[in-house]
């Protein structure tokens, strides 16, 4: 016994080494190796390394098999639930994902991830209530959560509820004061509640944080325009084109400046840049009245015929 009880531990403890290496392959087959000894096939801890392994690497029908043999030795054991959850939830499969969870969550009062993703899979299927509800769970367990205060945020801001929503996303930024997303979401929320000047200081630094997200480019850039001062959205834009060249949308806001200042080479050239990316762009130029003195362009009609599909 203490001969095979040494064997399984050594392949185990050699399969734990490749993973910590990266050595994928090699961690398996110690793995299953292990797996395959008398004793393996009823080893909980095995199981869930082999079954966290199969999900890294895309091998989800294998990983379910794993947390459901998890499952037929102890019913009780709320990581295989939770394991089961993330695929589903990975796979865009909420419902199911849902029900998975809260098994978790039977088992384990305090299983605090469960909870959090419990929140974002109600908030897929637009259930904003319950999402509210265990984000909040989350939060009464640890209120230096970070992403639950964003994310909690993030749905008081699409309910309309922007008092509420600031106040999460300056609880997000008290827990991480220069995280490019919070800084964003909260300059978000400035603009809607009037405070304009505030939320250009807040995209400015979500930009400074991170020059590779567009959006902040994009929100910045839409404030100018609104305000009519054309030159300042295009330097922005600019700027966001330079540190995110796929990003066709702001080829296509910077053509609307352009257009709005007759500059309808330079115009015509960023819808090209931008159709290029999106050929579906297309179908918002026709209807934009803002590039009306484009679209009557010789060099716009050879675009189309370059880029759109025929019926």
């Amino acid at each position: 016994m203490l001969n095979k009880k040494y064997k399984i531990d050594n392949f185990k403890v050699i399969g734990k080494m490749f993973y910590k290496e990266r050595a994928i392959d090699k961690a398996l087959d110690f793995y299953n190796k292990a797996y395959n000894t008398k004793t393996g096939k009823k080893d909980i801890e095995l199981l869930l390394d082999m079954a966290l392994i199969y999900d890294e690497i895309g091998e989800q029908e294998l990983a379910k098999k794993k947390y459901r043999e998890i499952l037929s030795i102890d019913p009780k054991d709320e990581r295989a639930y939770y394991g089961l959850a993330i695929i589903y939830d990975n796979k865009q499969e909420y419902e199911e994902a849902i029900k998975y969870y809260e098994k978790a969550i039977e088992i384990n009062s305090n299983y605090n991830r469960a909870y959090f993703f419990l929140a974002g899979a109600y908030d897929e299927i637009g259930q904003k209530g319950k999402a509210i509800h265990f984000y909040k769970k989350v939060l009464s367990m640890n209120n230096k959560d970070f992403w639950a205060w964003n994310n909690l945020g993030a749905i008081y801001d699409e309910l309309g509820q922007c008092e509420l929503a600031l106040k999460a996303f300056e609880e997000s930024l008290r827990i991480d004061t220069y995280h490019y997303k919070a800084l964003f979401n909260k300059a978000v929320v400035l603009v809607k509640l009037g405070r304009i000047e505030e939320g250009i200081e807040y995209y400015k630094l979500s930009i400074e944080e991170n020059s590779n997200y567009p959006y902040s480019y994009l929100n910045l850039g839409v404030i100018y325009i609104e305000k009519q001062e054309y030159k300042k959205a295009i330097d922005v834009i600019s700027e966001g084109i330079e540190n995110n060249l796929d990003a066709g949308f702001l080829y296509y806001n910077r053509a609307c400046c352009y257009a709005k200042i007759h500059e309808l080479s330079r115009a015509l050239e960023d819808l090209r840049e931008a159709v290029k990316i999106y050929p579906r762009f297309i179908e918002y130029i026709e209807e934009d009245e803002e590039l009306e003195d484009v679209v009557k362009q010789k060099e716009y009609k050879e675009l189309v015929r370059l880029y759109q599909k025929p019926n």
